[in-house]
């Protein structure tokens, strides 16, 4: 069996630029939550994306669910959030007691359907916020979002944890919404091992939003906790890693851009795929490489074939509305996500792979076809 290929792993700096604010961390003994490490990440992320405030958290989880908190969203209210996504876009919904109602995809984006969106805020005038996500770096078409969102005067949250470098129409991702947020899971584009980011323009909000994941300490001498508190802020050592990964993540990006060429060019004339759609507007990250099949060959076989040789591979998230948990919850329907779950793949997508170790994924996809 030859060397193990990821989907996508963790990738240190080969300048050791993570180490060098760890190090710093622990010789000065910061290694608890907050510090320098975190306050300078903080405004670097901001200014790398073009954002006025962030707050730096223990997961993009944490960061939904602050957001969701931050726009008022509470017991009873509706919120609007795409079908096609990881189930952390839609827990922290339930976190808030609120309600979620499932928006399906459209073809154009794999993201969240503005039609459908349309129809859902005619259903469901009173829906206090909007999630759209931007999968696996494909940015959604934001401004048949926005203009949606201001014409009800809903807040608009973008998850934006797969799309760290992805820009729309020139602009970051994780930027038009009142709130974005960022994932540094070890499977991202970079990462911190574990964390996430709350980005906004409004200050104040993001003040608040560090008060809440400090367990809402008030100021006095004493412990006191005037409202709810979190335990999500992220700590010292990990913002460090965070720091070094933000100055290699246009090297990452130009990596993962340079993957889904090569297997564009050599897999897109097999009969069958079609790779994930590229818009004008639309400067992706590339962060997994993904493809849909129509013909004779079917995902399992690419994933099962690949599986032993041992390489990783996956399919298309499995839609909210499909999931055990979910599945009780309104759905706006277009039937793009469950056809894009059943029909596509994810390939490895890992910027440590070599040529040899992309060559080697093609010949095995490429078999196949040949059998």
């Amino acid at each position: 069996m030859g060397k193990r290929i990821f989907l996508s792993s963790p990738h240190m700096s080969d300048e050791g630029y993570e180490m060098q604010y760890i190090k710093k961390a622990f010789d000065t003994n910061w290694i608890a939550p907050l510090g320098e490490n975190v306050n300078r990440f903080e405004r670097e992320l901001a200014t790398k994306v073009g954002s006025h405030a962030a707050a730096a958290l223990s997961s993009g989880t944490a960061a939904i669910h602050l957001a969701l908190k931050a726009a008022g969203v509470g017991e009873g209210d509706i919120v609007f959030c795409p079908t096609l996504t990881f189930s952390a876009t839609a827990n922290p919904i339930i976190y808030q007691n609120a309600i979620p109602v499932f928006i399906d995809s459209n073809y154009e984006t794999w993201n969240i359907c503005p039609k459908a969106l349309e129809e859902a805020f005619e259903k469901y005038p009173e829906v206090k916020a909007v999630i759209v996500v931007h999968l696996y770096g494909l940015s959604a078409d934001m401004d048949q979002i926005i203009d949606l969102c201001k014409k009800h005067n809903v807040v608009l949250i973008e998850d934006a944890a797969e799309s760290l470098g992805t820009y729309y129409k020139g602009k970051h991702t994780g930027t038009f919404g009142d709130y974005g947020i960022f994932s540094f899971n070890g499977n991202k584009i970079i990462t911190t091992s574990g964390g996430g980011m709350l980005v906004s323009n409004n200050e104040e909000r993001i003040a608040k939003v560090r008060f809440w994941a400090t367990q809402s300490r008030d100021q006095a001498r004493h412990y006191q906790h005037s409202e709810l508190g979190f335990n999500y802020r992220m700590s010292n050592v990990v913002a460090g890693i965070g720091r070094g990964q933000l100055k290699v993540l246009d090297k990452r990006v130009e990596k993962k851009k340079y993957i889904y060429e090569y297997y564009k060019t050599e897999l897109d004339e097999l009969e069958g795929i079609e790779f994930m759609p590229n818009n004008d507007w639309n400067e992706p990250n590339y962060w997994l490489s993904s493809m849909t099949l129509s013909g004779k060959i079917r995902p399992i076989d690419i994933m099962e074939v690949l599986e032993k040789e041992n390489i990783e591979s996956r399919p298309i998230w499995k839609p909210m509305h499909m999931q055990p948990f979910f599945e009780k919850y309104d759905f706006v329907e277009t039937d793009v996500s469950r056809l894009l779950f059943q029909n596509g793949v994810c390939l490895p997508s890992d910027t440590k792979m070599t040529d040899e170790d992309l060559e080697r994924v093609v010949d095995i996809i490429k078999g196949l076809w040949l059998r």
